[in-house]
């Protein structure tokens, strides 16, 4: 069999061993280093090895010593000696007799259809336009750009961000005061580092909630507390009760619940920060898509002294970007970088393809097909619930990529979550999200990574599910 020339053991790494190990002679180790890599599969079968004046000059020892350990490894049919050709491996580790296999857990049955929350239309990312925002960035970025990155992101896209926030989101954003980061979850971890070196030690999360963001918190040292929220949003009386001083709430959507704030509740959020000295850090949560008006403004804009805003491209292009950003309180944006000063910001260069992509409208263009989709979807999701699972009931406003689900008395809803799976749907229980534990049962089901002609199986085996364990809870 012929084996190509480049396929050489030049770069493998040989272990030579200690002396003291039962071989003093090098050429020994040597052959007992070579031996253990053919047998390990890193030095594979026609691989070529250096000549021996090569090695011997690279390892400082005489030429004897290699051609000694070669002629060993002849001997014994690891190697292959030819005049006029290189010392090549002649032994595969698939000489060896198989060793007895371990069992190996069952793989999961694969995902047919998926309606588990937290991911955007993935099938509608607008490559061709992102790609072209990459490529003419690369083509433009100036010789410093392409340098150490400014650990709070590149200035251009602090201020496209800056302007973004304030014209759609009506936040009170300056470039100075806005970080970027690589999500949501990055920028929590950075605000509560902040607030943790100002002396903050107590923060309430909503309940229920997205997990990750308690655990973030909760990594950085500080103490979690659950405040409930009900159809208004966080509950501020139960709020107050706690010892927190600052809290995470996503005023425009909540997440899992899909409750807005109400007026009343940011009014008193806003001065319960005041009179407890304390902040609010906003997760602009998928505020974007809301479906029977326009989405409400983020809370930062009333106060911005005492509300941080968190926000990604995550729910809105791709999670793969790892793109986002925070909004501090002007006086705190020193502390924030000091009380950092390892974090990094994303790739230069993708931060300079998203501004390009929002400054030329393209993110705008790409908000409002996705609304379009996300409306009609949802719609499609409502109407076949309605009449496959009339017993069932929807919540949640009319906005985000997710609703809620309550499922009938006596539902069990882990064992409907693992039945849909073993089908192939993937579904989410409520419960998941729970810090307190709760009698009502219920799904989040997400529908911005499925089609729409998927739909109708995914609810139909939805219903499946549910049926085969309407009566297994007490």
């Amino acid at each position: 069999m012929a084996v190509s020339q480049t396929n050489s053991a030049w770069a493998t790494l040989v272990d030579l061993g200690e002396p003291g190990r039962g071989r003093h002679r090098l050429n020994d180790r040597l052959a007992a280093g070579l031996r253990t890599a053919i047998r390990d599969g890193r030095l594979v079968e026609g691989a070529a090895l250096p000549p021996s004046r090569a090695l011997a000059e690279e390892l400082g020892c005489s030429r004897w010593v290699v051609t000694e350990a070669y002629g060993q490894l002849v001997a014994e049919g690891y190697l292959a000696a030819r005049v006029g050709s290189a010392t090549r491996v002649s032994w595969s580790p698939e000489a060896l007799p198989p060793r007895p296999s371990t069992p190996r857990a069952a793989a999961p049955p694969p995902v047919r259809y998926d309606l588990a929350p937290g991911l955007p239309d993935l099938r509608a990312f607008p490559r061709r336009r992102w790609a072209e925002a990459v490529r003419a960035v690369t083509g433009s970025a100036v010789h410093y750009d392409l340098g150490l990155p400014d650990p709070a992101g590149h200035a251009r896209l602090r201020t496209t961000v800056a302007q973004y926030l304030r014209r759609s989101r009506g936040a009170d954003a300056q470039p100075a005061a806005v970080t970027v980061c690589a999500g949501v979850t990055d920028g929590l971890v950075r605000t509560c580092r902040t607030l943790r070196a100002e002396g903050v030690t107590d923060l309430a999360v909503e309940d229920p909630g997205w997990g990750r963001l308690r655990d973030a918190a909760a990594s950085t040292g500080l103490r979690v507390h659950p405040v409930p929220v009900d159809a208004d949003g966080l509950r501020v009386d139960d709020l107050a009760r706690t010892p927190a001083r600052a809290v995470v709430v996503a005023a425009a959507h909540q997440f899992p619940a899909g409750a807005v704030l109400s007026p009343d509740r940011r009014a008193r959020l806003v001065r319960w920060a005041r009179e407890k000295d304390g902040f609010v850090i906003e997760d602009d949560y998928d505020a974007e898509f809301r479906y029977d008006r326009h989405p409400v403004a983020v809370m930062q804009g009333m106060a911005p002294g005492r509300v941080f805003l968190l926000g990604s491209v995550s729910k809105t292009l791709s999670p793969a970007l790892g793109l986002g950003w925070l909004v501090a309180p002007p006086a705190l944006a020193p502390a924030l970088r000091a009380a950092n000063p390892v974090a990094t910001a994303p790739p230069v260069l993708d931060q300079l393809a998203l501004a390009t992509f929002i400054e030329r409208g393209w993110y705008d263009a790409h908000l409002r097909a996705a609304r379009r989709r996300f409306r009609s979807r949802r719609d499609l999701l409502l109407d076949t619930l309605a009449t496959r699972l009339p017993q069932a009931r929807v919540d949640g406003t009319a906005a985000g990529l997710h609703v809620l689900l309550h499922l009938p008395p006596g539902t069990d809803a882990r064992e409907a979550v693992r039945a849909a799976a073993a089908a192939g749907l993937r579904l989410t229980d409520l419960d998941g999200y729970r810090m307190t534990p709760s009698a009502d049962r219920a799904l989040v089901l997400g529908y911005g990574n499925i089609a729409d002609t998927e739909i109708p199986r995914a609810v139909d085996l939805l219903a499946e599910a549910l049926s085969g364990h309407a009566d297994a809870a007490p």
